[in-house]
């Protein structure tokens, strides 16, 4: 009998393995690190290669570690980094260009050009609002840039995927060529009603469709591994979005129910069961990992959330390593009337305003580097505040419930005060690895690991419970406050 289920965690600066027990432990985990690249101001690129092959050695990293062999894995779940590109050759595998990665503007000023068309029907199709944020227009430089690419893209020669379809297809020996609906939601070519790649936005891309994978759901059969890459074949039986991974294992199955992670920026998801929600408020609506025909999900992304505290260490000096903010903050009664906006690149949903640049204001002699440093940490639970406002002005409902996960909900003072401005209990795990624990669950399902979704509950890791302690007069206050502030912000930058 199979003992453990391993997690591929492949993100934007690292590639990760983690290996699980029947019971959702953490038996090891192994990172590697690979090079980015910034080849012009704004863009961002990775070597494929070097993805590949840094995800290869953390999987391997990790059986030595753990001295088990890959036959004692029941299968490998893959996470991963969404919105990135990469086309490669269909019969050689060698990409053709570096992958442009999700982070990437090199295409805005096309974007911007077809939002003045086009912004209703990609939104009607997609949820999305057009951005280069997301794959299509990368696509599409790709294919206008290299040298012959159009051309033999459209003879079929090369292949597109987000960076699981990349994984999949040389960890098959490219037998697979395939995504799952959450990565394919991040495309701007896949239509999210009918879960089918949709012809006129790839006529509006100039993608051509024979590039496309075969879409699935997140829990599905994806192949097996090559037996010459890990010494023995191990199924892939899940691929989901990060984002969408991290959901899942936070085991937000129900309408309502939503994460927030607390990384460099944060990201917002709540489940909204199968309405697919037409936001009014700035959000997008994308697709949940499941095993099944998915559900539909609210996402708002915030710009700046970790960040500020690596500007506090990196841009001012006013500390020296991340887990100072939490004493700090807890140093003094309040921020002395300093607030802090951290619109570094602008403000994300929301309110979606790209001229808005940070503002810190409130300061007087009094101040001291314990109340920047306290207003900066609350500006991370105020922009949430923001999206979960919007999610609930769309929905016409109100949270019950946060999950948090991500770095940076490590800070017992962050996660105290964001319950304190929502005024619903935030619920951090004690397994912080939820995005790889959300890929392990969907493969742990679909291979017959995991029992059922119940049984994942009933066996959930501990969570520590932080509940609103703030009464109403002065929650209020401090909202109507940043409420002053971002229009401060935006009326600086014209907007």
């Amino acid at each position: 009998m199979k003992k453990y289920i391993a997690a591929m965690d492949q993100g934007t600066t690292s590639s990760r393995t983690i290996i699980f027990d029947k019971n959702g432990n953490i038996v090891v985990k192994c990172m590697k690190e690979f090079p980015q690249c910034y080849p012009r101001p704004g863009w961002v690129e990775h070597d494929p290669r070097a993805i590949l092959s840094s995800q290869t050695a953390s999987f391997r990293g990790a059986l030595k570690e753990a001295q088990i062999g890959a036959d004692e894995l029941a299968a490998i779940g893959v996470a991963n980094q969404r919105e990135t590109v990469v086309v490669w050759d269909r019969f050689t595998g060698k990409p053709v260009y570096n992958a442009i990665v999700w982070q990437c503007r090199r295409t805005s000023a096309f974007c911007e050009e077809l939002k003045q068309e086009y912004s209703e029907t990609v939104y009607s199709k997609t949820g999305l609002n057009i951005d280069a944020y997301f794959s299509a227009s990368k696509i599409r430089w790709i294919l206008d840039n290299v040298p012959f690419a159009r051309e033999r893209a459209e003879k079929g020669e090369l292949l597109f995927g987000t960076v699981d379809t990349y994984l999949v297809w040389n960890f098959t020996g490219g037998k697979v060529f395939a995504t799952d609906y959450t990565n394919a939601s991040r495309t701007m070519l896949f239509n999210i009603h009918t879960l089918e790649w949709d012809k006129q936005l790839c006529d509006l891309f100039s993608v051509p469709m024979c590039m496309l994978p075969k879409v699935l759901p997140s829990g599905a059969e994806y192949g097996v591994t090559s037996e010459k890459l890990f010494g023995s074949s191990v199924p892939i039986c899940a691929v989901a979005g990060d984002q969408q991974a991290a959901l899942f294992g936070q085991l937000c199955f129900g309408p309502g129910e939503a994460k927030n992670t607390y990384g460099t920026g944060c990201f917002l998801l709540m489940n909204t069961g199968k309405n697919a929600v037409v936001s009014k408020n700035g959000l997008i609506t994308t697709l949940a990992a499941d095993l099944q025909k998915p559900d539909y999900v609210l996402e708002g992304s915030v710009f700046v959330g970790g960040a500020v505290v690596q500007w506090l260490r990196d841009g001012l000096g006013l500390i020296s390593r991340s887990s100072e903010t939490e004493a700090l903050a807890l140093s003094v009664r309040d921020t002395g009337g300093v607030c802090f906006v951290p619109a570094f690149v602008g403000l994300g949903a929301p309110h979606w305003d790209p001229d808005c640049r940070g503002m810190l204001s409130g300061i007087t002699r009094g101040t001291t580097r314990a109340h920047i440093v306290r207003a900066a940490l609350e500006s991370i639970a105020l922009q949430t505040f923001d999206v979960v406002h919007a999610m609930e002005q769309d929905l016409r409902t109100e949270l019950r419930f946060l999950c948090a996960d991500g770095g940076a909900s490590e800070n017992a003072f962050l996660m105290q005060f964001q319950a304190d401005v929502l005024g619903v209990p935030v619920l951090r795990p004690s397994v912080m690895e939820t995005t790889a624990l959300g890929a392990a669950y969907l493969a742990g399902l679909t291979c017959g690991f995991y029992r059922d979704k119940e049984s994942l509950c009933r066996q959930a890791c501990e969570r520590t419970e932080f509940s609103p302690r703030l009464d109403d007069a002065a929650r209020a206050e401090k909202l109507l406050a940043w409420e002053e502030a971002i229009r401060r912000t935006r009326f600086r930058a014209g907007s």
